[in-house]
């Protein structure tokens, strides 16, 4: 059995000229959480398999990623810390790389110009590139979208969006996902923006399905709020990896305690 990976999020902004990390509900209603470089130390030092940065208004507002403060970052871990938000070229990719980043995650780029990913993982290497898909259930059932039966039996399809989730596309999200393992992706990063900062649990309809359909890992992210949460993503979804935010930013639960948990539960974590 492979070791499943537990893996803190920073979404980061800009918050009086200097970089933060928030957290809110389905991206919106954002609450400080505190530095992004204290918060990276801090999960280095708790036993985090992977980090996650992601600046999360940088694709909205047009600018690149806060360098300075993925370099800073980067100087405190010693586990992989992927990078996303706001890479819209190699440079860019090249850029975090050289500034510490172990991966890059791209996701609005990577839909408005899919050979981005090809390029970047013939460049880079697979290993370096994850593809970030975020998505929402949409319950208008129309020909040609893969359909997924929900957990009180309606069925729906997954629409992805960009832009922080404020652009729907009209993509179907399982479809997109097997389409960016073939362009070259060496991982997904799958969010479901239903469950965003809710707390009600990962989307494990969608995570199951993609992970079902594609041969590389996929990351769970959105909606955890329990240890029982990352079993259930990990065993009912399928995901090689957990990803949450606020469920560590606010010490609601360690990831000693939640690896614990899982350990007991007959899942191998590296403890």
């Amino acid at each position: 059995m492979l070791t499943k990976r537990i893996i803190p999020c920073l979404d980061v902004t800009f918050v009086e000229g200097e970089g933060r990390v928030v957290k809110g509900v389905e991206f919106v209603n954002l609450r400080d959480a505190g530095d992004p470089v204290n918060l990276a130390q801090r999960y280095n030092d708790e036993g985090a398999d992977e980090l996650v940065f992601l600046d999360i208004t940088a694709s909205h507002e047009g600018r690149r990623t806060m360098i300075e403060v993925v370099e800073k970052t980067a100087e405190q871990v010693f586990i992989p810390l992927t990078v996303g938000g706001g890479i819209r070229n190699i440079q860019d990719i090249e850029n975090l790389l050289c500034a510490g980043a172990d991966k890059v995650s791209i996701n609005t780029s990577a839909v408005k110009n899919p050979d981005l990913i090809t390029n970047a993982s013939d460049i880079f290497g697979t290993q370096c590139i994850v593809v970030a898909i975020d998505c929402r259930r949409n319950p208008r059932v129309e020909e040609g979208r893969t359909v997924v039966k929900l957990e009180d039996g309606s069925h729906a399809w997954y629409e992805v969006v960009i832009y922080g989730g404020r652009e729907p596309t009209g993509i179907d999200a399982i479809e997109w996902a097997k389409k960016v393992e073939k362009l070259g992706a060496g991982e997904i990063l799958l969010t479901s923006m239903d469950r965003d900062g809710t707390k009600d649990g990962y989307d494990i309809p969608v995570t199951r399905k993609i992970s079902e359909e594609v041969r590389i890992p996929v990351i769970a992210s959105g909606g955890a709020g329990t240890p029982e949460h990352f079993f259930e993503g990990f065993v009912k979804g399928g995901a090689d990896a957990c990803l949450a935010a606020s469920l560590f930013h606010f010490n609601e639960l360690s990831i000693k305690e939640l690896k614990e948990y899982l350990k007991s539960k007959g899942l191998e974590v590296r403890i």
